[in-house]
């Protein structure tokens, strides 16, 4: 069976193919329409897909969630705000009488464009998350936690999955939502929602949560088992677009931080405040999910799942044993939940290459001479990541152990704000003697603390989001690790995607060379070939 899973028209529109029980395919329409978080139709994500499988025609497409529950979710929430969600009402109605109420109509037109024929089914967004993190993970038993801002009703659900087969038997509904909780306070903060909760993320790391008892007393009613509710009268998203109102503003002592705007001791202890209620919620949640399912092996997805920080603790906690997070937890991850939630079947992430293929052939050596000489390198090769993270395929390195890398590579290369830290990738087989960390971590889904001096990937609180690099995921990039291990004694080098601050992760080597010729990076290898300006 060739099974087509589509993520579109929210954010982070996607295609995954599933074949014959095989995740052979898997990119994000942001990569090739060079829109960052691009909510389209993936047109070329699919004929990407299609291409890399060597692939004309598909038995099952499978959109990753259902249209008029979500409509249904809208249309009560804008009845019950009246008259205060006309606007927004207004505004959106259009779209959903235009496409979205047709949308199994409107995505037959789109991919016969492409020269697909197939049946249009649907799947619920929280069973694609959830498909999406048990399926590929290693556990043939786990619980299963999704969260995320909301799907159709559901803003978070527990299950189990034995086998191939995958139950979700509890969820919280909308519009109780850890998500749009974390997403009010990204936005209070300045950064934009479902684009800056990984930044707030990283501020909090700077902050003193003086405001978390306030929260707990306020805005969230948190029970034993992780369940909770949202005190409303503090937001303003169930009417209109502005996720707080000014009741919010005044209960934490002023007006929200302008874009760009100067970032005070009051903006870091709001960020590390609602990180440390976020961390308390996943952890009650993960432990009622491991108690229900009996085994303390957890798979979890969702916008909320990519909160490293909060992951980490579960097994530094010893709320798990166990656990695997879906890399690509977001929207975009939710197309390869749906086209698994029809093959139902067991699949392998590997090394989270999906994408389309270039070459592998890498001047390793020259690679190296630069990393050690102090210099900057992007590195070019294989299949391109699917996913937020780059993971040695289109990557900027650097050597972690030189004081000032951090600050350069943010403000020569990455172009953006200081205070964000830079992620560690590092040789398995040594991972834990540089690094506190439970198990591997290939995709950057975790936090260690930092046991050697690292300052360029050593965040203010003395932890880093660890990759760690194996031969069999990652055989290219292992090698240069081991090549720069072998001539520093160093085997971890700063590991950040390939890219500037508001763009996708470059695809082609076209928008490598961009890339490369329009920022601070010294030295480009791409096609077996050293590039320097």
């Amino acid at each position: 069976m060739r099974v087509l899973g589509i993520s579109a028209f929210y954010h982070d529109s996607a295609a995954a193919l599933v074949v014959d029980g095989a995740l052979v395919a898997a990119a994000q329409e942001e990569r090739f329409s060079r829109i960052k978080h691009d909510p389209g139709f993936p047109r070329q994500a699919i004929a990407a897909c299609m291409k890399r499988a060597g692939l004309t025609s598909v038995d099952r497409v499978v959109y990753y969630e259902r249209p008029l529950p979500k409509f249904e979710r809208l249309l009560e929430t804008w009845l019950a705000t009246a008259p205060r969600g006309f606007s927004s009402f207004a505004a959106a109605l259009p779209v959903w009488t235009r496409q979205r109420l047709f949308l199994r109509r409107h995505l037959r037109r789109r991919l016969g464009e492409l020269g697909i024929e197939a049946e249009v089914g649907f799947a619920s967004h929280h069973h694609s998350h959830a498909a999406s993190a048990f399926y590929p993970s290693p556990f043939e038993e786990a619980a299963v936690l999704t969260l995320d801002g909301v799907g159709e009703w559901e803003t978070a659900t527990v299950g189990v999955g034995r086998g191939t087969t995958l139950t979700l038997e509890q969820c919280l509904r909308f519009p109780h939502s850890l998500g749009l909780l974390y997403s009010a306070f990204t936005a209070y903060c300045g950064f934009r929602i479902n684009n800056g909760e990984y930044k707030l993320m990283g501020l909090a790391a700077s902050g003193e949560p003086v405001y978390a008892q306030r929260i707990l007393d306020h805005l969230i009613d948190v029970k034993a088992d992780g369940s909770f509710r949202l005190n409303l009268d503090y937001f303003g998203f169930l009417a209109g677009s502005q996720m707080f109102n000014e009741r919010f503003c005044t209960l934490f002592d002023g007006s929200p931080r302008v874009a760009e705007g100067p970032l005070t001791k009051r903006h870091r202890d709001l960020a590390a405040s609602i990180q440390q209620v976020t961390e308390l919620v996943v952890s009650r949640m993960a432990a009622d999910a491991v108690q229900r399912a009996g085994t303390r092996r957890l798979c979890m997805a969702g916008g909320v799942a990519l909160n490293c920080v909060a992951n980490g603790k579960l097994l530094a906690d010893g709320v798990v044993d166990d656990l695997w997070v879906q890399p690509a937890s977001g929207d975009a991850g939710g197309a390869i939940g749906a086209a698994l939630s029809v093959a139902r079947c067991r699949v392998e992430m590997a090394g989270g290459d999906w994408g389309p293929e270039q070459s592998e052939d890498v001047d390793v050596q020259g690679v190296v001479d630069a990393l050690a000489a102090g210099e900057v390198v992007a590195l070019f090769q294989g299949a391109m990541e699917f996913g937020p993270r780059a993971l040695g395929f289109r990557s900027i390195l650097a050597d972690p152990r030189v004081p000032d890398m951090q600050g350069r590579v943010n403000a020569m290369v990455k172009k953006r704000e200081a205070f964000r830290p830079f992620a560690p990738a590092v040789l398995e087989e040594h991972a834990a003697d540089w690094f506190d960390l439970s198990g591997a971590s290939p995709y950057m889904t975790r936090v260690g603390r930092v046991l050697r001096p690292l300052p360029a990937v050593t965040h203010v609180d003395g932890t880093a989001r660890v990759q760690t690099v194996s031969a069999a995921r990652h055989p290219v990039f292992h090698a240069v690790l081991s090549a720069f291990h072998a001539r520093t004694g160093c085997p971890v080098l700063l590991n950040t995607s390939f890219n500037v601050r508001g763009e996708p992760i470059v695809a082609t080597p076209e928008q490598a060379l961009r890339c490369f010729r329009s920022t601070g990076i010294d030295v480009l290898a791409l096609e077996g070939q050293l590039h320097r300006k």
